[in-house]
Parts: structure tokens; sequence; C-alpha cells
């Protein structure tokens, strides 16, 4: 048996010809960037999250930056992430030109830890700590961060907040959508999230009103809306294209009963691994988790690699997000960080693995999968 980590051709084919149509539609208007469908996205995303703001960009790494351009963080600033995330995170604070400051997660739920930037503050030294500006908490995998201790920080030390919400897109905390607690919240429509486009896609939602006007007219060349060739901003060419917001309309209707059958997939494996031996996902107080990935931990990293290679040779498709920690990319050497830095963001590289857990995914192939790890533990 083949299951890949994902199976993009099962979740279009029962939607095909409604995506179809709105391609043609996009196709007839000739409209293709900054058109109708773009406006109607932002309308359903507002509508979906209850964020007052939605401004579609090119893809969710754009969606940081230009978050952080809009708060007016700067050269010479620095943002606080976790080093336990995908590198577009911290690459997207150095293209808006700011510092990533890393910082440890929580070993439960993978998630920032506050501890550990309660510390970072505590630790710096006054001249430095002018400097730091902003956090940007990574709802990582497809839960939320504990927010209410992320804003007591931000709050505290006067620190803008802009929620990565790449994985965790229709995820709640305490009631609130994953996004909208924050100054800003950075969405991705890669085409392997939840809610996926045809090709690269983002989009930024705020509460804030001077926000959102100046992120509509950064992600446009720095136009400004109201008087064309007239530029009032310094801006970027970080539209989204039109044929991917038809797309995402269609598929956002769909998408709560996908993260639905995500979660019910996770019970079931949860249910099934029990006494394994692994350690099955830890949710966050308050938060609902929609399972972008399944993340299963082993004892150490010999018993995880053991499990990765037989589940690779029986046809499974299992992977590791994420091998290297972003305090030991070679990319970020500059900064100055060393192994043993983030102990626990180090672990997490060492221990953790994905297993399929997409919503079409059968009782089958799911008892496949539990039969084929119980095998090499």
């Amino acid at each position: 048996m083949k299951i890949p980590l994902l199976d993009m051709k099962a979740q279009i084919d029962p939607i095909r010809k409604e995506i179809e149509e709105a391609i043609s539609r996009v196709i007839d208007s000739g409209a293709f960037v900054l058109g109708k469908e773009i406006e109607e996205f932002e309308r359903d995303i507002c509508s979906y999250t209850g964020a007052k703001y939605a401004i579609g960009v090119s893809n969710g790494t754009d969606a940081i930056s230009l978050a952080l351009e809009a708060l007016e963080i700067d050269k010479g600033d620095k943002v606080i992430c976790p080093a336990f995330t995908y590198f577009a995170t911290a690459g997207a604070i150095i293209h808006a030109g700011a510092e990533p400051v890393f910082v440890d997660i929580d070993p439960k739920t993978y998630c920032i830890s506050s501890e550990s930037i309660k510390v970072f503050l505590q630790r710096t030294m006054n001249n430095e700590l002018r400097t730091v500006k902003a956090i940007i908490p990574v709802h990582l995998y497809g839960q939320t961060v504990d927010m209410d201790k992320i804003m007591d920080i931000a709050k505290e030390r006067n620190l803008k907040v802009v929620e990565d919400t790449a994985q965790a897109f229709g995820s709640t905390y305490k009631d609130k959508k994953a996004g909208t607690i924050g100054d800003c919240g950075s969405i991705s429509f890669f085409p392997a999230k939840n809610l996926g486009a045809f090709g690269d896609a983002g989009m930024i939602i705020t509460n804030k009103e001077d926000a959102a006007k100046k992120l509509k007219s950064l992600r446009n060349q720095g136009s400004d809306p109201k008087v064309k060739y007239r530029h009032i901003l310094n801006g970027h060419n970080n539209r989204l294209d039109t044929i991917q917001a038809a797309v995402l309309r269609i598929k956002l209707k769909h998408l709560d009963k996908w993260n639905k059958k995500r979660a019910d997939n996770a019970a079931y494996y949860n249910e099934s691994l029990k006494g394994t031996g692994l350690l099955i996902p830890q949710l966050q107080d308050g938060s609902t988790h929609i399972y972008h990935q399944y993340i299963l931990r082993a004892k150490n990293n010999a018993d995880r690699e053991r499990i990765l290679a037989h589940l690779n040779k029986k046809g499974i498709d299992s992977r590791v997000y994420y091998p290297i920690p972003l305090h030991l990319q070679p990319s970020f050497e500059y900064l100055g960080y060393k192994k043993g830095d983030f102990p626990e963001s180090e672990k997490a590289a060492l221990e953790t693995f994905a297993i399929p857990v997409y919503p079409e995914l059968t009782k089958e192939q799911m008892d496949y999968i539990i039969a084929a790890i119980k095998e090499r533990l």
C-alpha cells in the first residue's frame, strides 16, 4: 500500500467542477490581478475569522514581512520568534529589514515558550532591549500558542504581535480565530496547507484600520488606491493572483469539514497508539487543533530513524518537520547562536516525525499505518 503524506487529488476531485467553473469566470473576466474575486475572498475571510480587515498577498512569507513593515518594524529592530519552526518565519523578519531573536519552545505543544521569552527579556541589557519591537508566535502544526501569555508580555513590554497562522488557519484560541488576537495575523495558502491554493498565495488579517490601509498600498507598489499612478509608499509587488482567490473561495466552504475530519483521524491515532511509548500530540489549553500535521515523538533519535525507515519501506510517506532548528541553520551563523542554546527545540528536531492525517484517509489506510508503527516498537 502506498500512502502519501497528503493526497491533493483526493481532496480536489469532489469539488473539481466548482473549481473549474470559478477559474473559467476569472478567465472570462480578464481580471487576473486584484480583480473582483480578490475583494470577495477578502470579505469571505473577514466573515470566517471575525477580523475587520483582510488583505490578500502573494504568499505567507510576504504576509509576515508586510505585516512587520506595516507595524513600523524597521532596520535594526529585533523580532522574537521560536527556534523550532519553518525557515520562512525568520526569513520574513530578515526580508523586512529586522533581525530574528530566537527563543525556545514548549516541549508539550512545540509552540513558542512564553517562559523562554521572559527569560530572554529579563537577561537582555537595556540598550539592546530597546531594539526588541515585536513577537511572532507561530501556531505550529495546527494549534495555537497560549496567546493570553503572549499578549500579556507584549502589553508589558510594548511589543507588536504578528501571529504566524500558516499551519493553523481555522483553529481557535478561546473562541477567537487564530490570527485575530495580535496586531496582525499572517496566513499561508501554500498548496499543502489545510486551505491550499493552486500555487503561492497568502493573506494578512487585522483589526487595525491604519495597518490595513498601509498593507493595501504596500502590496501594490505603494500605490494610492484612489489615484492611479500616484504612489504614497515605497511598496512592493506582493499582490494576490485572482485565480488563486477564486480557487480558495470554493475551498474555504469546505475547510471546517476537512479540519474536523483531520481531528477525527487524529483521535483515532491517539486511541490506537496508546501504550506504544510514542508521545502523541498534546493539546494547548484553550486551543482547538486542526492537525495540519500529526506529530509523534519517539524516545530518542535512533528510535525515530528506525521507525521512519520502516514506514517508508512499507510505502508510508513519513517525514521530519523540522530536522535543523533555526538557530543552527548555516544562514543564521552570523547571529552567534550555538548548539545547546535551545535544548527543547534541538530535542524536538531529533525525536519528532509526522504521519499522514489528511481528511481523505480511509480507516484501512490508518490501520495499515498504525500496524506498521507497532511493528517497529
